[in-house]
């Protein structure tokens, strides 16, 4: 069963002269899921002792703009629409329910939305402070966003999502599968394969017109990829000024496999077959 946490009348405690206060929010997390502050701090942790980001200048001004922010009753709205009946429509088209929590948080900028798991319970994530910094507070982002997450605990509850391979490229050609499965189960939700949240100011037109450059680049940067220079998955990097391009390929490659297998089968495959697929779709491709 789908089970909505909604800490949207929580938020102004989080904050005391209009300033973020972090032991008021020590408190909060722990009142959702006891004794778990620390995923969310180690989490910031590893991405502030990489060096490229500073607490002060690159996360407490997200997290302080929360309060009062212009559209957060935006954002609260849509996401009641969206994560109304949602149980349901997840049964109607697949068959299967889905045991997770859907929470509704003000995070360490974190990630929009992020897929974990706590106290033994598979959590979607979905922070506050990111949704609002992008922009994604309409009922469609928050719709893409919300079901994208929700293919991710699909593929881990009905399939094989965590895995790893012998090298690095295997493991990203598999991030790059396990996105474009996210994806394709949005797409698969809204009965729309054309459909993609981030289309926004000509994204899929520019991504359409530029499919052969970012596969070949993708291809090219394989064998150096890292998680702080890959520039394909994460709000936080671009491909030649663009966002989200990395879903986009995925969701390209799994739509060409998806002739071979269906979508079961899909969220099953080893990864050394994807990986062997991978370089039979870019092979044909390129």
């Amino acid at each position: 069963m789908i089970k909505i946490i909604d800490t949207y009348p929580q938020i102004e405690s989080l904050f005391t002269n209009k300033q973020f206060n972090f032991e008021e929010w020590e408190l909060y997390i722990n009142s959702l899921y006891d004794q778990s502050t620390h995923i969310f701090v180690d989490d910031l942790k590893e991405c502030l002792d990489s060096g490229s980001y500073v607490y002060e200048r690159d996360v407490l001004p997200i997290i302080n703009a929360v309060y009062e922010h212009p559209c957060l009753a935006i954002l609260h709205s849509s996401f009641c629409k969206v994560t109304n009946n949602l149980n349901q429509k997840v049964v109607d088209r697949f068959g299967r329910e889905l045991n997770i929590d859907i929470v509704l948080y003000v995070g360490l900028c974190n990630a929009a939305g992020w897929v974990t798991n706590i106290n033994g319970r598979d959590v979607i994530l979905l922070g506050i402070e990111k949704i609002l910094e992008l922009d994604w507070c309409d009922e469609d982002s928050m719709r893409g966003l919300i079901y994208h997450e929700l293919g991710h605990v699909y593929h881990k509850q009905y399939g094989i999502l965590d895995q790893q391979g012998t090298n690095s490229c295997e493991d990203f050609v598999w991030q790059l599968f396990t996105e474009g499965i996210a994806m394709y189960f949005e797409q698969f939700l809204v009965n729309d394969f054309h459909y993609y949240h981030q289309n926004k100011d000509g994204w899929l037109h520019w991504c359409d017109h530029h499919f052969n450059q970012i596969l070949k680049d993708f291809q090219n940067d394989l064998p150096t990829m890292t998680k702080f220079n890959q520039r394909y998955f994460g709000d936080w990097v671009s491909y030649n000024g663009k966002g989200d391009v990395g879903y986009y390929l995925g969701t390209k490659f799994v739509q060409q496999i998806s002739n071979n297998y269906d979508f079961e089968q899909l969220i099953n495959l080893p990864i050394n077959t994807v990986y062997r697929e991978y370089l039979s779709f870019a092979k044909q491709k390129l």
